[in-house]
């Protein structure tokens, strides 16, 4: 398959959410796509606001010329998948370049993605060997659970097995765990069976599919 490159703009909703670009990324090369997405920094032109609106026209802004791609990193949260294509789709009316947008929306939130993998939760906790009972989601609860986020916490706290200011510690390190589990997110694992990581695929393989076509 001869591969063809593009480029385009990762907006996320945090820092700890970078490593999704990669994921993105390597998504689009399993299909004969190299992408190379930058990650614009917004601090670089002061204060800009969370809407996504605001967070596209910057990050364009910061970008130098055209991109073909831009990602929009959006948890569903309690508004649903729906409410959020929707808002991303309004949001990227105002682009005058009219890339192809590539919603990436986790149900209900990414952290969803992450209660998949037990071992990799026992690693980043610094427990890889630990036997405590970590009480994980079934894969078809994950996405329905009110507070993923929450919930992985918790689950990193009990892989870590500690007491005192060690656990006090895991606790602080919430952020940089929640990115080191992204980054070591197995693309073709348990995350293929839900239904936001199958919206994902879907629709990078729509845009893969016109891309090799033109």
């Amino acid at each position: 398959m001869t591969e063809q490159s593009y480029s385009g703009i990762f907006i996320g909703e945090g820092s700890s959410d970078m490593p999704i670009s990669e994921i993105v990324e390597s998504l689009f090369f399993d299909r004969g796509i190299t992408l190379h997405l930058s990650k614009p920094d917004f601090g670089l032109l002061g204060k800009v606001a969370k809407d996504v609106r605001s967070r596209i026209l910057a990050g364009e802004k910061l970008n130098d010329g055209r991109v073909d791609l831009i990602v929009v990193h959006r948890d569903a949260d309690n508004a649903g998948i729906e409410a959020r294509r929707a808002e991303i789709s309004n949001a990227a009316e105002a682009i005058e370049s009219s890339p192809t947008i590539l919603p990436v929306i986790p149900v209900r939130m990414t952290e969803a993605w992450l209660l998949l993998d037990e071992q990799a939760i026992r690693t980043v906790a610094g427990n890889p060997r630990g036997r405590a009972d970590l009480e994980l989601p079934k894969w078809h609860e994950v996405e329905s659970h009110a507070d993923p986020k929450n919930l992985l916490n918790e689950c990193l706290l009990k892989a870590a097995d500690v007491s005192g200011r060690r656990r006090e510690r895991i606790a602080k390190r919430f952020n940089q765990n929640r990115r080191q589990l992204l980054e070591r997110l197995d693309k073709d694992g348990p995350v293929t069976k839900l239904g936001s990581w199958k919206n994902l695929v879907h629709d990078i393989e729509i845009i893969t599919e016109d891309w090799l076509a033109s």
